[in-house]
């Protein structure tokens, strides 16, 4: 067989098996098949993705319930999904472009930074049920920020939007050291209440059993939140 025949043979045969390959469910992909919470980190705009084995684009077939379309102007375009092993959920376009991408944090709970919502989440159920997050209703309105059994400022956290979070403001009289770190947003992240403040990294806290909120990471005389 002449060498330009031999090299149209192999190319073909790469071809082959590259298609065949990604039509195949590899491990980490068949654990995705099924239904699973699409939502936003307070998850007060929660709907349903469900993910399909058959082909469909140049993934696999995801659908969306009428919940999602309606609040995630992204989803109109996800045509398909794909999962390879030790990479990024990926939520594709039909021309297959990556629109969102996943990465998994936990065991059935994945994340994706998207502008205009922060931060999505991928939750499967079981993983949904054990890390249920208080909707940022719940947590709006004034706060006292303590330690020591000392208040050292009053907060009111908002429903306002701010950018891809919500407002805060400080009341008067705020002790200098905290009134100086000027928060002025929040959000729910997950199972934590954040505290974001002009410059550095956010404070976060963490629900206690005695329904106050504890700054995570724990220490010996930490910071709560407590709500008025």
């Amino acid at each position: 067989m002449p060498r330009l025949g031999i090299a149209a043979l192999a190319l073909s045969l790469l071809a082959s098996g590259l298609a065949f390959a990604q039509a195949t469910l590899g491990e980490s992909a068949k654990e995705m098949i099924g239904s699973w919470e699409f939502s936003t980190a307070d998850r007060q705009a929660s709907c349903t993705a469900t993910f399909k084995s058959d082909r469909a684009g140049k993934g696999f077939r995801v659908e969306f319930d009428d919940k999602c379309a309606a609040v995630y102007a992204q989803v109109k375009d996800i045509a398909s999904w794909t999962f390879p092993d030790n990479d990024l959920l990926n939520l594709l376009d039909p021309a297959g472009k990556s629109l969102i991408e996943f990465s998994e944090v936990e065991s059935g709970i994945f994340e994706a930074p998207v502008p205009g919502y922060g931060v999505l989440f991928l939750q499967h159920p079981d993983a949904a049920g054990t890390a249920a997050a208080p909707a940022a209703d719940q947590l709006a309105g004034d706060w006292a920020l303590m330690r020591g059994g000392k208040a050292l400022c009053s907060l009111t956290l908002t429903l306002t939007p701010a950018e891809d979070e919500y407002a805060l403001t400080v009341k008067p009289g705020c002790d200098p050291a905290v009134a100086r770190l000027n928060f002025g947003r929040w959000r729910v992240d997950r199972d934590e209440l954040m505290l974001r403040p002009e410059r550095g990294n956010p404070w976060r806290f963490e629900e206690d059993d005695n329904k106050a909120w504890s700054r995570v990471p724990e220490a010996p005389n930490p910071y709560t939140l407590v709500k008025q």
